[in-house]
């Protein structure tokens, strides 16, 4: 009896102590005030900017090679603080400082330098790459350092610029951050077939490890505004760019992989030249892989459900069943033109599978895939492909009769 009395005022006395350690889980954390938060950062050919000139003016320069020109993008805390303050300052949200240098590492470090705050990189949203770099340097090369730093999380988007990455992180407007409004694009391709589903830093180095070649997002900018517009097509062997897909041509891309979840196709009429707007609500592709002996063929089905969802031929005196058909030929009509532009793009002007077809052969016919993927691109632009398009139209909206 004695013995579990004394066991039970151990317990109580060492309770407090436990509860304490639990307390101080928080010890080591930092002020968001005393912290330089990167959310965004482009990589573009070396130009060392004006700073860096006056910098080496007093001896404060580095070994180093002139290759690269990183530019980090950081929240600008200041400026919500001046707004509630009422000075009447208006402050961008964000500040974007810029370094050259030839290791990505190392230019990072060189913010130490500059920066009165530690720089903090766990919340980066976007990684933009200019055209000339990623043409110039290969994509396992420009980001590896991001592959092994564990404070960059590997949900971080990765995009290309045609033109100068670094313009991508500028903005016109006082109250847009310009990394959180690429990141906002990029969750817009359930509403078009012209934006590519999300590549990370982690689907990226897989996509990269199996050799084959792929697209990213292509991003302009002019004056201050951005757009998402085509894709960069990366060759599986180099990493390297090899050029660009345009905006039709990534729609039909779209089309042959089915993997959109919304989006328009606009058909015109013969006679008047008027739009018919037809919306997706559901898309699926799949592509059959044919082979006898050593010949290779592909046929590829595409089924679509959708409505009209808006109609500028009210010429036409049509029931509702013939415009029905007349729509639905129409767009099937529009989309074949797109799917046969992603084609000729694919095998005769890059010769370069971005589809998913060796894909499907390897799923289908693995010791073939085995002979042919060493050199599968080259294989891919000289097999024919036939494709086959079936729309169904299943809604009109609120009017009756769709043709009036």
């Amino acid at each position: 009896m004695m013995q579990s009395l004394k066991n039970a005022e151990i317990l109580l006395v060492s309770l407090p102590v436990l509860l304490l350690l639990f307390l101080a889980g928080c010890w080591n954390s930092n002020e968001i005030e005393d912290l330089g938060l990167s959310i965004g950062l482009a990589l573009d050919v070396g130009k060392e900017p004006p700073i860096e000139k006056d910098f080496r003016e007093y001896g404060g320069e580095y070994f180093k090679g002139d290759c690269i020109k990183l530019t980090y993008q950081f929240a600008n805390l200041q400026s919500t603080e001046s707004a509630s303050n009422g000075e009447g300052i208006q402050l961008k949200p964000y500040e974007n400082i810029s370094e050259t240098g030839d290791s990505v590492h190392q230019m990072t470090r060189e913010f130490s330098l500059r920066r009165n705050t530690p720089m903090f990189s766990p919340h980066l949203k976007v990684i933009v790459i200019g055209e000339d770099l990623a043409s110039k340097h290969s994509l396992e090369q420009l980001l590896d350092q991001f592959f092994r730093d564990n404070e960059i999380r590997p949900s971080c988007l990765v995009l290309i610029s045609k033109g100068q990455a670094s313009q991508t992180l500028e903005s016109k407007d006082t109250v847009d951050i310009p990394s959180f409004r690429l990141l906002g694009i990029s969750a817009n391709g359930y509403k078009t077939t012209r934006i590519l589903p999300p590549i990370t830093l982690a689907k990226i180095e897989g996509t990269m490890n199996s050799g084959n070649s792929f697209l990213l997002q292509n991003v302009i900018s002019a004056n201050g505004e951005v757009k998402f517009s085509g894709a960069a097509v990366i060759e599986g062997k180099t990493k390297k760019l090899l050029g660009f897909f345009n905006e039709d041509e990534l729609d039909g891309l779209t089309w042959l992989t089915g993997k959109g979840k919304g989006g328009i196709v606009k058909s015109l009429d013969k006679e008047t030249s008027q739009p018919i707007m037809y919306e997706v609500t559901t898309m699926k592709s799949k592509i059959i892989p044919h082979v006898d002996g050593n010949n290779i063929s592909f046929d590829v089905n595409i089924e679509s459900t959708g409505r009209i969802s808006e109609n500028w031929v009210v010429s036409k005196k049509l029931s509702k069943q013939a415009f029905l058909k007349f729509a639905e030929r129409s767009t099937e009509k529009e989309v074949n033109r797109l799917v046969n532009l992603a084609l000729n793009k694919m095998q005769n002007d890059y010769k370069v599978d971005v589809a998913g077809f060796g894909n499907q052969l390897r799923i289908k016919h693995p010791k073939l895939w085995k002979k042919r993927k060493k050199d599968w691109d080259k294989t891919f632009s000289k097999i024919p492909i036939k494709y086959n398009v079936n729309i169904s139209i299943t809604d009109f909206g609120f009017k009756e009769n769709p043709s009036k």
